[in-house]
């Protein structure tokens, strides 16, 4: 199995668009009510895509159409936005944009682009209920991602569908993070990451750990608040050429990241999403079925680990942010 260097190809970035071709964008707002928004993963035309859900409340939108059994193997584009189920309908600005420049799966008079989506539970954060991202928000961090060149760098911490992220029951803020790994046969595997989860990282110092066990649930419920609503959205990319049961394959291994950094995971009230994307760029090894399964599982390996290193940027790269709601505190490991 070959070997892992972080970050390792040469004008790496550290980011999900060291896989070359893919872009990001984020739109946000704050203030007036608001705190939340939307982050557009843009890969290049022709890429193949899969997911895995395993929150116990997840909203999401076209995610059948990624099954392996299905018509369609490619994505255009992925959102993950803020606003929970209302947030959405942030994926029909993206399909719009994605239309306007032909991107989509071909039919007579047209195309109709593939845009799944998932979303967190932000609502009210900034004071307003109603403050939640909608189509034209949805379409302008389209736009922000088809501006971006190549192998740009990504912003992270509380931009995007990342801006009304917390963590710890609302406890520290969450945010937007990436991370990305060579490996020795050129593949290169990204990760970016919606943090907004009802635990802590397992590397909660020990003052927090008393003070805020993520298993200490009695004394969180102290706090005036309702019961949590979170979930953690992630999005793999590689520029691998992998087939789309490879791709969902890739994304239920990649759920072991999330696992191994936040505590606890995949509870009934987060709604934990990864999806899998592949550009198709480089040829693995397949000239045996046994090279064929070594390929895979170095590759399946190397996404659980950059799953792993992109939610500890976006909890890393969160900032205090004070609202109408109150102060989110910035959590530091």
């Amino acid at each position: 199995m070959g070997a892992m260097n972080a970050n390792g190809a040469a004008g790496a970035t550290g980011t999900i668009t060291d896989v070359p071709g893919l872009r990001v964008g984020h739109q946000q707002k704050s203030g007036g009510g608001w705190l939340s928004g939307v982050t557009v993963v843009l890969p290049p035309p022709g890429t193949v895509g899969s997911v895995d859900v395993r929150g116990g409340g997840p909203g999401t939108h076209e995610i059948d159409a990624l099954d392996p059994t299905t018509l369609v193997a490619t994505v255009d584009a992925v959102v993950l936005t803020g606003g929970s189920a209302y947030g959405l309908v942030t994926a029909h600005g993206v399909q719009r944009w994605c239309e306007e420049q032909g991107r989509g799966f071909e039919v007579t008079g047209g195309v109709v682009p593939i845009v799944p989506a998932a979303a967190i539970f932000d609502l009210g954060r900034g004071g307003d209920f109603s403050a939640r991202p909608d189509a034209d928000m949805g379409y302008a961090a389209a736009v922000a991602a088809g501006a971006q060149k190549d192998r740009h760098d990504v912003e992270r911490g509380n931009v995007g569908a990342g801006t009304g992220a917390v963590m710890g029951r609302g406890t520290f803020k969450g945010g937007v993070g990436t991370a990305s790994v060579t490996l020795d046969n050129g593949v290169v595997v990204g990760a970016l990451a919606v943090v907004n989860a009802v635990g802590l990282p397992f590397t909660t110092p020990v003052g927090a750990v008393e003070a805020r066990a993520p298993d200490d649930f009695d004394k969180l419920n102290q706090r005036e608040q309702p019961p949590p609503l979170n979930t953690t959205l992630v999005v793999v990319a590689t520029n691998a050429a992998l087939d789309v049961a490879e791709c969902k394959r890739t994304a239920s291994a990649a759920h072991a990241g999330l696992a191994r950094a936040l505590n606890p995971s995949h509870t009934l009230a987060d709604g934990d999403t990864v999806f899998c994307l592949a550009t198709g760029e480089l040829t693995l090894d397949r000239s045996t079925e046994a090279a064929r399964q070594l390929s895979l599982i170095t590759l399946q390996s190397a996404a659980a680990d950059v799953v792993r290193l992109a939610i500890l940027d976006g909890v890393g790269s969160a900032v205090a942010v004070t609202t109408e709601a109150g102060t989110f505190d910035a959590y530091s490991f």
